[in-house]
């Protein structure tokens, strides 16, 4: 059995590990309301630009956008991945990476390729680590992320699919479904998947001013950038639920070893005390 003091050493360390823990709790506690009231805020948008989409997907019109247009062959596959900045947040990373890794797997035993954008160290440092193509990356985008520092990482993969180095553009992140549940998403960014279309019931068309080309060319843009958006706000409001029941559970966990340690320093203690009695009457008797 370990001595009183060094069970004591391990109470003392498991109560700092303690403050730790619930410090993060509470401070993940008080950023997800305003993620959550952040992300419900640019759902709306997303929303209604998906219906514009889906519209002119089954437009008539003489220009078809490249970012409609399904490819006959895969060639190469880029990946948008969101992640956190920061651990301390259970699986949250974990589910959504393995479920990515098995993804490209499929694609590269067809023999396609595959590129990857980082948004978030974690995906970085892990991509990085196992030598995928990344053609960019952002990190350090904090609880507030702006638009403007996503859309360069968004160029890259519409310049790539439009000049027909990539045939497929998928997104990936953590969907945020309540407080306990965040659900890692794989889904088809590029081309548009045939999900986001609507039944055409009759032939019909937009008058389009100045033109077709490039009326649609900032159409899609604004849907893919709008769509990469809400995902980086899904993820923010998913990291912080996670990491608040992950802070807690920890803290539980240290409360429960606190007790365990404390019942073990206390029968080492009676066991020194009794000691000391025994060594006392047998030197006693001894004399």
């Amino acid at each position: 059995m370990a001595s009183g003091r060094e069970i004591k050493t391990k109470i003392k360390s498991v109560q700092n590990t303690r403050k730790v823990t619930r410090a993060l709790e509470m401070v993940s506690a008080s950023k997800i309301r305003r993620a959550q009231d952040r992300m419900a805020g640019s759902r709306p948008y997303a929303r209604l630009i998906r219906q514009i989409v889906g519209h002119v997907a089954h437009a008539n019109a003489d220009y078809v956008h490249p970012f409609l247009a399904e490819r006959n062959e895969v060639r190469r596959v880029g990946y948008v991945i969101v992640s956190s900045d920061r651990g301390l947040c259970g699986g949250l990373n974990t589910q959504l990476f393995r479920r990515i890794l098995a993804d490209m797997r499929q694609w590269t035993d067809q023999g396609v390729e595959v590129d990857v954008v980082c948004i978030g160290q974690k995906a970085v440092s892990l991509f990085r680590r196992l030598k995928v193509d990344m053609l960019a990356s952002a990190t350090h985008l904090g609880d507030r992320p702006q638009l403007e520092d996503l859309i360069g990482l968004i160029k890259v993969m519409l310049d790539g699919f439009a000049e027909g180095r990539l045939d497929r553009v998928n997104l990936c992140f953590n969907s945020f479904v309540n407080s306990m549940t965040q659900k890692p998403s794989i889904e088809q960014l590029l081309p548009l998947p045939p999900a986001e279309s609507m039944e055409r019931a009759h032939d019909w068309d937009y008058l389009y001013e100045p033109s077709a080309e490039q009326v649609l060319d900032d159409l899609m843009t604004r849907y893919v950038e709008s769509v990469v958006y809400q995902a980086v706000l899904e993820n923010v409001a998913s990291e912080h639920a996670a990491r608040m029941v992950a802070m807690k559970a920890a803290s539980d966990n240290a409360n429960k070893l606190i007790g365990a340690l404390n019942l073990s320093y206390n029968k080492a203690r009676q066991a020194a005390i009794t000691q000391e009695i025994s060594e006392i009457v047998g030197g006693a008797a001894a004399v």
